[in-house]
């Protein structure tokens, strides 16, 4: 199980974050409670789809958008708004959002944070502060987990079963 520590939680008022989101794992659950914690009262997630979607491995098995909406809504705490974004580009709401505050990524996704940042630059919106989460594993498993990992076994156990 992956962990996270937020030091200051409630910190922004609006948090900002994205992926596929598809067959959610505890990768994304802690990037999710990261931001989550960080948010006094918004969390605006953008989810993948489209052309975003296209050089994914096995993208023919990546959930529909429905789902994945559905269950980074469901995960995230009821007391807090929570905005789900279909994104057809790296950027989706992250640079028109003239309220965010935050931006969560993991270490593998700083140079997006960054790219973000650019790109609100030149549109003459304030810099998000860029929360890096690190994945930790509690168990010692310092296997990635990834969700093309868990459409890959999928695959596999259709061809055994």
């Amino acid at each position: 199980m992956a962990t996270m520590n937020v030091i200051q939680p409630n910190k922004y008022s609006a948090v900002v974050l994205g992926g596929t989101f598809d067959r959610l794992h505890p990768g994304h659950h802690v990037l999710l409670k990261a931001a989550a914690e960080l948010a006094r009262e918004r969390v605006v997630v953008g989810i993948s789809t489209g052309q975003m979607l296209s050089n994914k491995e096995y993208a023919h098995l990546i959930q529909p958008l429905d789902v994945r909406r559905q269950a980074v809504e469901v995960f995230i705490k009821p007391e807090l708004k929570v905005q789900t974004e279909p994104i057809t580009d790296p950027y989706g709401p992250s640079i028109v959002d003239p309220e965010l505050e935050a931006i969560v990524v993991s270490k593998e996704t700083i140079k997006g944070g960054e790219s973000v940042n650019k790109k609100r630059a030149e549109r003459g919106l304030s810099q998000l502060q860029v929360e890096v989460v690190d994945l930790l594993f509690e168990d010692g498993n310092t296997e990635k987990i990834s969700s093309a990992i868990l459409r890959e076994r999928e695959v596999k156990q259709t061809k055994v079963g």
